[in-house]
Protein backbone atom coordinates (compact mmCIF):
# COMPACT_ATOMS: atom_id res chain seq x y z
CA UNK A 1 0.00 0.00 0.00
CA UNK A 2 1.25 3.46 -0.83
CA UNK A 3 0.08 5.87 1.81
CA UNK A 4 -2.56 6.54 4.45
CA UNK A 5 -2.72 4.93 7.84
CA UNK A 6 -2.21 1.47 6.40
CA UNK A 7 0.92 2.51 4.54
CA UNK A 8 2.88 4.40 7.18
CA UNK A 9 3.07 5.36 10.84
CA UNK A 10 -0.36 5.69 12.45
CA UNK A 11 -1.43 9.19 13.45
CA UNK A 12 -1.35 10.26 17.05
CA UNK A 13 -4.72 10.56 18.70
CA UNK A 14 -5.13 14.15 19.84
CA UNK A 15 -7.75 16.77 19.13
CA UNK A 16 -7.69 15.69 15.49
CA UNK A 17 -10.07 13.01 14.30
CA UNK A 18 -9.21 10.46 11.62
CA UNK A 19 -12.25 9.36 9.66
CA UNK A 20 -12.79 6.78 6.91
CA UNK A 21 -16.29 7.37 5.54
CA UNK A 22 -16.64 4.33 3.24
CA UNK A 23 -15.83 0.76 4.27
CA UNK A 24 -17.37 -2.68 3.68
CA UNK A 25 -17.66 -5.89 5.69
CA UNK A 26 -18.77 -9.42 4.90
CA UNK A 27 -22.37 -8.19 5.04
CA UNK A 28 -21.68 -6.87 1.52
CA UNK A 29 -22.01 -9.16 -1.48
CA UNK A 30 -18.40 -8.39 -2.50
CA UNK A 31 -16.43 -8.57 0.77
CA UNK A 32 -15.25 -11.30 3.13
CA UNK A 33 -13.98 -8.94 5.85
CA UNK A 34 -15.60 -9.87 9.17
CA UNK A 35 -16.95 -6.84 11.08
CA UNK A 36 -14.78 -7.70 14.09
CA UNK A 37 -11.64 -7.81 11.95
CA UNK A 38 -12.52 -4.49 10.31
CA UNK A 39 -13.00 -2.85 13.72
CA UNK A 40 -9.69 -4.17 15.02
CA UNK A 41 -7.83 -3.01 11.92
CA UNK A 42 -9.35 0.49 12.07
CA UNK A 43 -8.49 0.81 15.74
CA UNK A 44 -4.94 -0.51 15.31
CA UNK A 45 -4.29 1.93 12.45
CA UNK A 46 -5.32 4.97 14.44
CA UNK A 47 -8.72 5.77 13.00
CA UNK A 48 -11.06 7.47 15.43
CA UNK A 49 -14.20 7.11 13.26
CA UNK A 50 -15.16 4.48 10.72
CA UNK A 51 -18.30 4.50 8.59
CA UNK A 52 -19.36 0.95 7.74
CA UNK A 53 -21.31 1.25 4.50
CA UNK A 54 -22.24 -2.20 3.25
CA UNK A 55 -24.19 -2.55 0.04
CA UNK A 56 -27.96 -2.37 0.58
CA UNK A 57 -27.97 -3.30 4.29
CA UNK A 58 -26.87 -2.10 7.73
CA UNK A 59 -26.61 -5.28 9.80
CA UNK A 60 -22.82 -5.46 9.35
CA UNK A 61 -22.51 -1.85 10.48
CA UNK A 62 -24.65 -2.49 13.54
CA UNK A 63 -22.50 -5.49 14.44
CA UNK A 64 -19.31 -3.48 13.95
CA UNK A 65 -20.68 -0.70 16.18
CA UNK A 66 -21.53 -3.23 18.90
CA UNK A 67 -18.07 -4.79 18.73
CA UNK A 68 -16.34 -1.41 18.82
CA UNK A 69 -18.20 -0.37 21.96
CA UNK A 70 -16.78 -3.42 23.75
CA UNK A 71 -13.38 -3.98 22.15
CA UNK A 72 -12.34 -0.58 20.81
CA UNK A 73 -14.07 2.24 22.69
CA UNK A 74 -11.71 4.81 21.13
CA UNK A 75 -13.21 4.00 17.72
CA UNK A 76 -16.65 5.35 16.82
CA UNK A 77 -18.44 3.29 14.17
CA UNK A 78 -20.93 5.25 12.08
CA UNK A 79 -23.81 3.12 10.79
CA UNK A 80 -24.10 3.66 7.09
CA UNK A 81 -25.10 2.05 3.82
CA UNK A 82 -24.08 2.19 0.19
CA UNK A 83 -27.49 2.41 -1.45
CA UNK A 84 -28.02 1.36 -5.05
CA UNK A 85 -30.46 3.78 -6.63
CA UNK A 86 -31.83 3.74 -10.17
CA UNK A 87 -29.44 6.60 -10.95
CA UNK A 88 -26.29 5.23 -9.28
CA UNK A 89 -24.89 4.63 -5.81
CA UNK A 90 -25.18 6.94 -2.80
CA UNK A 91 -23.58 6.72 0.65
CA UNK A 92 -25.94 7.32 3.59
CA UNK A 93 -24.61 7.78 7.13
CA UNK A 94 -26.04 7.88 10.66
CA UNK A 95 -28.87 5.53 9.75
CA UNK A 96 -31.30 3.92 12.15
CA UNK A 97 -32.84 1.67 9.51
CA UNK A 98 -31.86 0.44 6.07
CA UNK A 99 -32.75 2.45 2.96
CA UNK A 100 -34.46 0.34 0.25
CA UNK A 101 -32.64 -0.20 -3.04
CA UNK A 102 -34.14 0.72 -6.39
CA UNK A 103 -35.49 4.18 -5.61
CA UNK A 104 -34.41 7.20 -7.59
CA UNK A 105 -31.49 9.17 -6.18
CA UNK A 106 -33.82 11.99 -5.09
CA UNK A 107 -36.18 9.53 -3.38
CA UNK A 108 -33.22 7.92 -1.62
CA UNK A 109 -32.04 11.30 -0.36
CA UNK A 110 -35.54 12.04 0.94
CA UNK A 111 -35.62 8.70 2.77
CA UNK A 112 -32.22 9.52 4.27
CA UNK A 113 -33.25 12.99 5.41
CA UNK A 114 -36.33 11.48 7.06
CA UNK A 115 -33.87 9.81 9.44
CA UNK A 116 -31.97 13.10 9.96
CA UNK A 117 -29.06 11.34 8.28
CA UNK A 118 -26.38 12.50 5.84
CA UNK A 119 -25.75 11.54 2.23
CA UNK A 120 -22.75 11.70 -0.09
CA UNK A 121 -21.84 10.69 -3.63
CA UNK A 122 -19.32 7.84 -3.91
CA UNK A 123 -16.89 7.48 -6.85
CA UNK A 124 -19.14 9.62 -9.10
CA UNK A 125 -17.04 9.27 -12.26
CA UNK A 126 -15.85 5.67 -11.98
CA UNK A 127 -17.16 4.06 -15.17
CA UNK A 128 -16.63 0.55 -13.84
CA UNK A 129 -19.03 0.71 -10.90
CA UNK A 130 -22.56 1.85 -10.10
CA UNK A 131 -21.68 5.53 -10.26
CA UNK A 132 -23.77 8.59 -10.99
CA UNK A 133 -21.65 9.81 -13.93
CA UNK A 134 -24.25 8.78 -16.52
CA UNK A 135 -27.19 10.29 -14.67
CA UNK A 136 -28.64 13.54 -16.01
CA UNK A 137 -29.56 14.30 -12.40
CA UNK A 138 -25.93 14.50 -11.19
CA UNK A 139 -25.70 18.31 -11.27
CA UNK A 140 -29.04 18.71 -9.50
CA UNK A 141 -27.95 16.18 -6.86
CA UNK A 142 -24.91 18.29 -6.03
CA UNK A 143 -27.31 20.72 -4.35
CA UNK A 144 -28.81 17.95 -2.20
CA UNK A 145 -25.77 16.05 -0.88
CA UNK A 146 -23.31 16.70 1.93
CA UNK A 147 -20.04 15.60 0.27
CA UNK A 148 -18.49 14.07 -2.81
CA UNK A 149 -15.77 11.42 -2.77
CA UNK A 150 -12.92 13.24 -4.53
CA UNK A 151 -10.46 10.46 -3.70
CA UNK A 152 -11.78 6.93 -3.63
CA UNK A 153 -8.84 4.56 -3.15
CA UNK A 154 -10.53 1.95 -5.34
CA UNK A 155 -10.80 4.07 -8.47
CA UNK A 156 -8.40 1.96 -10.48
CA UNK A 157 -8.38 3.34 -14.02
CA UNK A 158 -8.96 6.68 -15.67
CA UNK A 159 -9.36 10.16 -14.22
CA UNK A 160 -12.42 9.51 -12.04
CA UNK A 161 -10.93 11.05 -8.90
CA UNK A 162 -9.67 14.14 -10.74
CA UNK A 163 -13.08 14.67 -12.32
CA UNK A 164 -14.79 14.21 -8.93
CA UNK A 165 -12.49 16.82 -7.37
CA UNK A 166 -13.26 19.29 -10.15
CA UNK A 167 -17.00 18.59 -9.83
CA UNK A 168 -16.98 19.14 -6.05
CA UNK A 169 -15.05 22.39 -6.42
CA UNK A 170 -17.34 23.69 -9.18
CA UNK A 171 -20.48 23.01 -7.16
CA UNK A 172 -19.17 24.03 -3.75
CA UNK A 173 -19.56 20.59 -2.14
CA UNK A 174 -16.99 19.36 0.41
CA UNK A 175 -14.68 16.65 -0.88
CA UNK A 176 -13.61 13.59 1.11
CA UNK A 177 -11.00 10.84 0.78
CA UNK A 178 -12.11 7.28 1.55
CA UNK A 179 -10.66 3.78 1.42
CA UNK A 180 -13.81 2.07 0.10
CA UNK A 181 -12.21 -0.92 1.81
CA UNK A 182 -13.49 -4.37 0.85
CA UNK A 183 -10.74 -6.19 2.72
CA UNK A 184 -9.10 -5.75 6.11
CA UNK A 185 -5.84 -4.72 4.43
CA UNK A 186 -7.48 -1.66 2.88
CA UNK A 187 -9.09 -0.17 6.00
CA UNK A 188 -7.80 3.35 6.54
CA UNK A 189 -5.61 3.48 3.43
CA UNK A 190 -7.31 6.81 2.60
CA UNK A 191 -9.16 9.00 5.08
CA UNK A 192 -9.99 12.51 6.28
CA UNK A 193 -8.23 14.28 9.16
CA UNK A 194 -10.73 16.58 10.86
CA UNK A 195 -11.05 18.96 13.76
CA UNK A 196 -14.22 18.88 15.84
CA UNK A 197 -16.47 15.95 16.64
CA UNK A 198 -17.67 13.94 13.62
CA UNK A 199 -19.67 11.56 15.83
CA UNK A 200 -22.95 13.29 14.95
CA UNK A 201 -24.41 14.50 11.66
CA UNK A 202 -24.05 18.14 12.70
CA UNK A 203 -20.49 17.63 13.91
CA UNK A 204 -19.40 15.87 10.71
CA UNK A 205 -21.04 18.53 8.53
CA UNK A 206 -19.26 21.29 10.44
CA UNK A 207 -15.87 19.58 10.13
CA UNK A 208 -15.93 18.54 6.46
CA UNK A 209 -15.18 21.89 4.74
CA UNK A 210 -11.76 22.11 6.42
CA UNK A 211 -10.89 18.41 6.17
CA UNK A 212 -7.35 17.37 5.30
CA UNK A 213 -7.48 14.53 2.76
CA UNK A 214 -4.99 11.67 3.00
CA UNK A 215 -5.02 9.99 -0.38
CA UNK A 216 -3.44 6.56 -0.08
CA UNK A 217 -4.23 3.64 -2.32
CA UNK A 218 -4.19 -0.13 -1.95
CA UNK A 219 -2.25 -2.27 -4.40
CA UNK A 220 -3.92 -3.91 -7.39
CA UNK A 221 -3.18 -7.27 -5.77
CA UNK A 222 -5.22 -6.37 -2.70
CA UNK A 223 -8.14 -5.19 -4.79
CA UNK A 224 -8.04 -8.40 -6.83
CA UNK A 225 -9.54 -10.16 -3.80
CA UNK A 226 -12.95 -8.67 -4.63
CA UNK A 227 -13.87 -10.98 -7.57
CA UNK A 228 -13.05 -13.97 -5.37
CA UNK A 229 -15.22 -12.54 -2.58
CA UNK A 230 -18.13 -12.14 -5.00
CA UNK A 231 -17.85 -15.81 -6.03
CA UNK A 232 -17.79 -16.97 -2.41
CA UNK A 233 -20.74 -14.79 -1.45
CA UNK A 234 -22.72 -15.93 -4.48
CA UNK A 235 -22.09 -19.55 -3.49
CA UNK A 236 -23.44 -18.69 -0.05
CA UNK A 237 -26.59 -17.26 -1.63
CA UNK A 238 -25.57 -13.66 -0.92
CA UNK A 239 -25.14 -12.37 -4.45
CA UNK A 240 -26.47 -8.94 -5.36
CA UNK A 241 -29.83 -8.93 -7.09
CA UNK A 242 -30.90 -6.68 -9.91
CA UNK A 243 -33.10 -3.65 -9.49
CA UNK A 244 -36.01 -2.93 -11.73
CA UNK A 245 -35.89 0.03 -14.09
CA UNK A 246 -38.35 2.85 -13.56
CA UNK A 247 -41.44 2.55 -15.70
Amino acid sequence: MDGGLAGGAPPTRSTRRFVDLHCHTSASFDSLAAPAAVVRAANARGLTHLAVTDHDRIDGALEAARIARVEAPELAVIVGQEVRTRDGDLICLFLERSIPSGLSASETIAETRAQAALVGIPHPFDRFRGSLHASPALVELAREVDWVEVHNARVMLGDGNDRAAAFALEHGVPGVAVSDAHSVMEVGVAYCALDGDPSTPAGLLAALPAAELVTGRATYFVRAVTPFAKLVQRARGRGRGRIASAR
